[in-house]
């Protein structure tokens, strides 16, 4: 089978591999139809992670059962699933408590597990034709319809992206009514740009400096902000006060509300300096996110960090270690969630609302290319170039299959 392999810093490579066969009674083998590059991804592809060479890469990931372990129940071949990124034993401690994105026993080394991903377990990636899938009955979710149908696109972003986002609004506790600001426009910020409006946010803002990506912002309905343009925090403050009958409304005192009450960082430790795009600052989210918060507000931060990070500046940054002005966000109160997304808690929901037709996650898909493809698509999202804000790898031989 055709596999996308990690072969080194800026360098992937498209390879022939093994088809996977079926480990355990408990797993499947999925034939892939659509699987997607993430951002998070571009980690891994700038050496900024300690993934091994010749590693089969990509954890979003959509296709058709191919066969079965003896033990899988509710499943079978023929089967259209979506897999979320986490892989999860189903019965620990933490799954138990939906907590999947946290599972005790599927790596050995840490408490989560996660295809083709570094330090996320021994398991190979699905931007190939084949993937093992581990306790099929858990991890895969059921979808309706036939491969490459009308809802293919919006279905993969359940893998990750789509519930991610989601998470990102429910970590930031964005609710009806919220005023909300969200840190950078790539897949997971527009997806929870698209989750704050589909939570009822009365003003949804989105902070990217990509032309492409705060176009998507617009065509979403939420608000972009160019962070070439200035500062951010002081656009949206500019912004709000403007906002007809937003000044109308204030009782004395109230005027200290000039910010966001939800704030979602969708960006992570690759954050660009504000006086220096081509420089990296990877406190500077965190920094804006503190200024524009406005008092007993909250903080969602869904945005990547890693460590050790081989890229880091630092000695401190290399693993990890940034100064946060804590004392401001204890005085505004403030409440901060974080961490990968557990994203069994959320796809059955959103696949619902796909279904109904209330949402349409596939506006943020930018390029569906072949995996011959996949190493010059890399350099280009890697780039922010030619438009590239979410791209799919899809297998039209699974078509047919």
């Amino acid at each position: 089978m055709k596999a996308v392999v990690y072969e080194g810093e800026s360098r992937m490579r498209v390879v022939d591999e093994k088809e996977p066969g079926t480990a355990g009674v408990k797993d499947a083998v999925l034939r892939v139809t659509t699987s997607a590059i993430c951002g998070s991804d571009l980690h891994m592809y700038e050496g900024r992670t300690a993934l091994p060479k010749g590693h089969v890469v990509g954890h979003e990931i959509m296709g058709v059962i191919e066969r079965v372990g003896e033990a899988v129940t509710s499943i079978k071949p023929g089967d259209r699933v979506v897999l979320p990124f986490n892989i999860a034993c189903g019965y620990c401690y933490n799954c138990h408590r939906g907590l999947t994105n946290m599972c005790l026993t599927m790596d050995a080394q840490k408490p989560h597990a996660a295809y083709g991903y570094a330090g996320m377990g021994p398991y190979g990636g699905g931007q190939a034709e084949y993937v093992l899938v581990p306790n099929a009955d858990f991890n895969c979710l059921k979808l309706p319809g036939k491969p490459f149908d009308s809802w293919e696109e919006d279905f993969i972003l359940l893998a990750d992206v789509f519930p991610t986002g989601f998470y990102g609004a429910e970590l930031a506790q964005v609710a009806a009514g919220k005023s909300v600001a969200i840190f950078g426009a790539g897949p997971v910020g527009l997806m929870a740009a698209l989750s704050s409006l589909l939570k009822g946010a009365s003003e949804v803002y989105v902070i990217d400096f990509v032309p492409e990506r705060l176009d998507k912002v617009k065509e979403l309905g939420a608000t972009p902000i160019n962070a070439r343009d200035g500062d951010p925090v002081e656009q949206i403050f500019a912004l709000r006060a403007k906002l007809p009958g937003l000044r109308g409304r204030l009782r004395p005192g109230e005027d200290k509300l000039k910010g966001v009450e939800c704030v979602i960082d969708a960006v992570g430790y690759q954050a660009r300096d504000d006086r220096d795009y081509a420089r990296e600052k990877p406190t500077q989210v965190l920094e804006n996110m503190v200024k524009l918060v406005n008092p007993a507000g909250h903080i969602g931060i869904v945005g990547v960090y890693i460590a050790p990070d081989p890229g880091g500046k630092t000695a401190e940054a290399k693993q990890g270690v940034f100064a946060l002005p804590m004392a401001e966000l204890f005085d505004k109160a403030v409440t901060v969630g974080m961490g990968q997304c557990p994203v069994k808690l959320y796809n059955e929901s959103l696949r619902d609302l796909i279904i109904a037709g209330r949402a349409k996650p596939s506006k943020i898909v930018s390029h569906r290319i072949a995996i011959d493809q996949a190493p010059e698509a890399y350099q280009k999202f890697d780039q922010r170039v030619d438009g590239y804000t979410k791209v799919l790898i899809q297998f039209p031989g699974a078509r047919a299959a």
